[in-house]
């Protein structure tokens, strides 16, 4: 199972060189030709090089033939060049077979790729985050990578959480205990990147689809604001399901006074009727899944248990 992966860098610089090295070693063990791109460990303040470097490098990525084209981690610096990207570039190489594969900051690239060509794309690990952690990468989400690269995955199985306040248990209660969602595009990734595409031309406009969200170092009270500005801006309602990724990194206050995660989720889901889901084993912890961003996607629920299919691509 041999497989060309392409390593290039368009968000931050790489400051983790062993975790790199590190990440280069592991995906050759498993058997596979990596090639770096040239500008894969360049530096410019905090960014993988200038933009014209990081906008030749997505190209350079696009036109390899590789059958992965993986970022080396995230950071930011997309946003600042998602206007120079030749997206159509970019799509015929995904309908050659070359799958684009990320996290985090590449949410921009992702989702201004689905606005403006349809075309699908990966939310799964970077090579420093993902392969490049000691002493070995996940096993889970290096199976996950394994079932990308055959065609073989088909979905992702978890276990939501249980409501735990009176009214989130009312609320429950009063839910169906099966319920599901057929032929909905999948779409989303870290929420803040998502946020900042907002009334612009890179941001997709899905209608009853499939949101999934994750995000690290952000305080409860902040993911709740970028939550409403989607809510004020009437995306959520129009999705047929949410679903929550791990949200890491934070801290919380004695100022908070009980304020957390579920706090926000109980108050979101007072304001829409789109069934939120949370516990999706996705975002920046070690034990993700892949997920396909555009795909056609369908959703059951039953009790606490929850799939999520989209059959072979």
């Amino acid at each position: 199972m041999k497989k060309h992966i392409y390593i290039y860098s368009p968000s931050g610089a790489v400051r983790d060189k062993a975790a790199f090295q590190r990440g280069v070693r592991r995906l050759k063990a498993l058997g596979h030709e990596v090639e770096v791109d040239v500008d894969a460990l360049a530096s410019k303040t905090r960014f993988a090089g200038d933009e014209a470097q990081r906008v030749a490098a997505i190209h350079r990525a696009a036109d390899s033939g590789a059958d992965v084209a993986l970022i080396s981690r995230g950071g930011y610096g997309l946003s600042r060049i998602l206007g120079d990207i030749d997206y159509r570039r970019l799509a015929r190489a995904i309908d050659a077979k070359t799958q684009f594969l990320g996290i985090s900051d590449f949410t921009a690239l992702q989702l201004a790729l689905l606005a403006q060509t349809k075309s699908i794309t990966w939310a799964g690990p970077a090579l420093c985050e993902g392969f490049g952690v000691a002493p070995l990468p996940d096993d889970i989400m290096e199976d996950c990578f394994n079932d990308m690269l055959l065609g073989q995955g088909e979905g992702v199985g978890w276990r939501r959480s249980i409501a735990r306040s009176r009214a989130a248990l009312a609320a429950e209660a009063a839910s169906p205990a099966e319920w599901g969602v057929s032929n909905a595009t999948l779409w989303g990734g870290n929420l803040a990147m998502l946020v900042s595409l907002l009334g612009t031309p890179y941001f997709p406009a899905i209608k009853g689809g499939v949101l999934f969200l994750e995000d690290i170092g952000e305080h409860p009270y902040r993911i709740e604001r970028m939550l409403t500005q989607l809510l004020h801006a009437g995306v959520l309602a129009k999705q047929k399901a949410i679903v929550l990724g791990q949200f890491t990194g934070y801290q919380l206050g004695p100022h908070d006074k009980g304020f957390n995660l579920a706090e926000v989720q109980r108050w979101l889901r007072t304001q829409i009727a789109t069934p939120i889901i949370d516990q999706l084993p996705y975002g920046h912890v070690q034990t993700k899944v892949l997920l396909p961003v555009g795909a056609r996607v369908d959703l059951a629920v039953q009790g606490r248990d929850v799939l999520l299919a989209w059959g072979h691509l």
